[in-house]
């Protein structure tokens, strides 16, 4: 194990902190070694608002997850999500000393990292700057422009800021845990690397990640994250409501949700009556499960129909072919697949986070609810955009070569190289490039 990497991912929720060790078996699947869990009281709809009762509960996440990997844990992937989260599309080019030459991987990069030195309002601070399209002298719609010809190299990034006091608020309890960030990533972000497969990012998919204090929003098209949001309501909101309405204990109203609750209203029983025992020595109270149900579908229909504006608002509302994928712990929530379907008019289905995983010890891993946690340990061994992960394979082999040159090699070794390189660069196209 001394040997292999092993990547930590730390999920701060609104209603858990996460923690999960992993790293890839033989056959490149992802083996979870351990996991921790505890309870988040120090975050808000996904922000955090008191240090010391959240770097209290990231310690004994991680000590319960370092106990049962058998390893130390000092460094972890973590994901940032809350209602402070912006995205918005930014247009961004430089320009080549040479049109003969061709467009390299430096320069691809030192656009995006451009992008990263861009004015962003007062107190924000960009975390994600996700390419979209290229544009080569004026010829747009480029995927790949590495090896193309030109003088002027320009496109479209999608960008993603956050709050600056709620980054520098996450920075401090994982500091304070005795922890170092590897990287900070948003939240849907990752929990698409989880569930989602290139199949549906390539025809078009929304993951709808409905957590404890948010509902993430990440829309894919053509193999490329589009459109991404964060709705300020999750599955705290309908407990507080069912808890209000039904006149019942916060423990009480979550346990009638997860183990009676219906998304929609008609499929429970008109008859069906739950018992819950009274508060110090009252009677018992009975609790209708239509009522029950009611209450979640009003309150489950406002989140949906806020979701659903957002992929309207993207522009890609009809060109989602994998149509909807709901994960998070309210995806759970029976029913909830139809609720969706029914008023999205588009195919759903719920996303479990074993799209990439191998065996593990720990089957709980595959809920929903721990998708986000699984996806930020697979961040830490795939990009989030998948061209940078074939750049780097490209680096890498260049600099194989570099190493094995014979002494005295022809011009025409470097030829093969590039070749071989470009070839690798396009090989995912299937001969349908621009070049």
């Amino acid at each position: 194990m001394e040997h292999e990497k092993i990547v930590v991912g730390l999920d701060i929720g609104t209603t858990k902190i996460c923690v999960i060790v992993g790293r890839k078996n033989e056959f490149g699947k992802l083996e979870v070694l351990g996991m921790g869990k505890a309870e988040s009281e120090g975050v808000v709809k996904g922000i955090v608002f008191n240090i010391d009762k959240t770097v209290y509960a990231i310690e004994k996440a991680i000590r319960e997850a370092g106990d049962q990997a058998g390893i130390d844990i000092a460094v972890v992937n973590v994901g940032i999500a809350g209602q402070h989260i912006r995205s918005f599309i930014q247009h961004g080019g430089i320009t080549r000393t040479s049109k003969e030459d061709e467009i390299t991987i430096d320069d691809v990069e030192r656009l995006t990292q451009d992008m990263y030195r861009m004015v962003v309002p007062p107190g924000s601070q960009i975390i994600h700057v996700m390419p979209q399209d290229y544009m080569v002298d004026y010829e747009d719609g480029i995927k790949e422009p590495v090896g193309m010809s030109g003088v002027r190299l320009e496109a479209d990034f999608h960008i993603i800021t956050a709050q600056t006091n709620a980054i520098n608020n996450v920075n401090k309890c994982v500091r304070r845990g005795g922890l170092e960030i590897q990287d900070l990533i948003l939240e849907p972000l990752a929990s698409s690397l989880a569930v989602l497969n290139d199949e549906e990012k390539e025809a078009g998919v929304c993951l709808i990640d409905i957590g404890g204090g948010t509902t993430d929003i990440a829309i894919f098209y053509d193999n490329i994250i589009r459109h991404t949001a964060v709705i300020p309501f999750g599955g705290n909101i309908v407990t507080n409501d069912i808890k209000q309405g039904l006149m019942v204990l916060p423990q009480q109203a979550e346990q009638l949700k997860t183990r009676f609750g219906k998304a929609i209203a008609e499929e429970a029983s008109p008859n069906e009556i739950v018992s819950i025992p009274g508060i110090r020595n009252r009677a018992a109270k009975e609790i209708s499960v239509k009522n029950l149900s009611n209450i979640i579908q009003a309150r489950m229909e406002e989140v949906i129909e806020m979701a659903h504006a957002e992929i309207i608002s993207s522009g890609f509302e009809n060109r989602l072919a994998g149509g909807i994928v709901i994960t998070g712990g309210g995806a759970q929530l029976s029913n909830l697949k139809q609720l969706v379907e029914y008023m999205t008019g588009m195919d759903t289905r719920i996303g479990y986070p074993n799209e990439h995983l191998g065996k593990s010890k720990i089957e709980s891993v595959k809920s929903p609810m721990y998708a986000t946690a699984v996806g930020l340990v697979l961040a830490g061994f795939r990009s989030l955009d998948e061209r940078e992960d074939r750049y780097k394979e490209a680096r890498e082999m260049v600099r194989a070569t570099k190493v094995k040159k014979p002494v005295g090699a022809s011009k025409n070794f470097f030829n093969e190289i590039l070749n071989k390189t470009k070839s690798l660069l396009i090989d995912d196209l299937d001969g349908k490039n621009e070049y």
